[in-house]
């Protein structure tokens, strides 16, 4: 399975753009992270001995990985081989050895689905990360796949010249510690959540352009609603601190929708419109991960994007 914004260099292609002026697409590799060689350690088994602490050395591109994974609640081995431009083969061996050493875990889900692969508490350690630990949330697959493509995308220059990307998840992490007082980084929505907290809404990525501009990028495969999409829009319009946001959609309908909610509040000039295409490899896993969605009243652990107060 996987997202298609463009035919090249990444598994995109470009779609119409429904609204707005039609994004510009641009190749070339991001530099990593962090250049450093750094000395860590895994642990080993030895039959019938207890467990022994190993030193391994984690490379510049075993960094740039757990870096990568930490920024996402799940990535796939494709995504790894497009960000060190290497084979999946390659970068299904690079993950088995950090998964062996205790930094990475790999879930699979359906039968021909690539398996997610997730950071451990050990390998945000090893990068000195004070993330949340990942947990699995079947119902997100697709849309979790969708915005690392995007990520990866955004760093190789997608999107224009940007200073920075910033994921969901180092989003909620910096509001949670923030300061009182201090502004959020989500898109402020006016009111209080049922919980009494801020009523906050968190974009897929947000996006610093190099000239200073703050635009937030929404994957959307699936209707919000009517009243929900319009509040969201409404907090973007009111938030000065926005400049733009960009809604991927993926079919017809949903560009219309939000295009017209755009139309119907006088923001069409805030609001950018890109069609995206998703290609799931197997109808039955689909079907199953459709009714995971369907299913009332479940919470998926750790999804801290359904608790009150916030929305995706």
């Amino acid at each position: 399975m996987f997202f298609a914004l463009f035919a090249t260099e990444l598994p995109f292609a470009t779609g119409g753009a429904a609204s707005g002026r039609k994004l510009a697409v641009r190749g070339g590799r991001f530099s990593p992270p962090c250049g450093l060689m750094v000395f860590v350690e895994r642990h080993g088994t030895q039959s019938g001995a207890r467990p022994k602490r190993q030193a391994a050395r984690l490379g510049e591109k075993d960094l740039e990985l757990l870096w990568f994974l930490g920024e996402h609640r799940m990535v796939l081995s494709e995504h790894v081989a497009a960000l060190l431009g290497v084979t999946v083969g390659t970068a299904d061996e690079r993950l088995r050895k950090l998964a062996e050493a205790g930094y990475v875990r790999t879930e699979d889900l359906f039968r021909k689905w690539p398996a997610m692969q997730l950071i451990t508490r050990a390998g945000l350690n090893a990068i000195g990360s004070a993330l949340p630990t990942p947990r699995r949330d079947v119902r997100t697959y697709e849309h979790d796949a969708g915005v690392a493509w995007l990520w990866i995308a955004a760093r190789r220059g997608t999107f224009g010249p940007l200073t920075e990307v910033v994921g969901e998840r180092r989003m909620r992490s910096h509001d949670r510690s923030r300061d009182p007082g201090t502004e959020p980084l989500a898109v402020k929505l006016g009111g209080v959540g049922p919980r009494g907290s801020e009523s906050l809404h968190y974009p897929d990525l947000l996006l610093r352009t190099t000239d200073g501009r703050r635009v937030a990028l929404e994957l959307e495969l699936s209707s919000k609603g009517r009243r929900r999409l319009e509040g969201i829009l409404v907090g973007y319009a009111a938030d000065p601190r926005f400049d733009g946001v960009v809604y991927l959609v993926q079919s017809a309908a949903l560009a219309r929708s939000v295009g017209a909610a755009a139309r119907r509040l006088g923001i069409s000039d805030l609001v950018h419109i890109q069609r995206v295409r998703s290609t799931v490899s197997s109808p039955a896993a689909s079907a199953a991960l459709a009714a995971q969605r369907r299913a009332p009243g479940r919470t998926a652990p750790g999804r801290t994007s359904r608790d009150a107060g916030t929305t995706r």
